[in-house]
């Protein structure tokens, strides 16, 4: 084999790799997209107090803290 086919078969093998690298890439799996059962507890627990009015709208919250 000469080197040139050698290294050209190394850049095929490389382009290739990268295909399937972007590829992974593309379609990779996001575990902070997911919600534990816990944080979804927690997160219908706060929707509840938002539609209750038991929330504090930020600004206000702003203004006790001095910011």
């Amino acid at each position: 084999m000469t080197e040139t086919t050698i290294i050209q078969r190394i850049y095929d093998e490389l382009q290739e790799l990268k295909k399937d690298v972007t590829f992974i890439k593309k379609h990779m799996f996001d575990p902070d997209t997911v919600m534990t059962i816990e944080e979804s507890r927690r997160f219908e627990q706060s929707m509840r107090e938002l539609k209750e009015g038991k929330t504090t709208p930020f600004s206000e919250l702003k203004k006790d803290m001095g910011l």
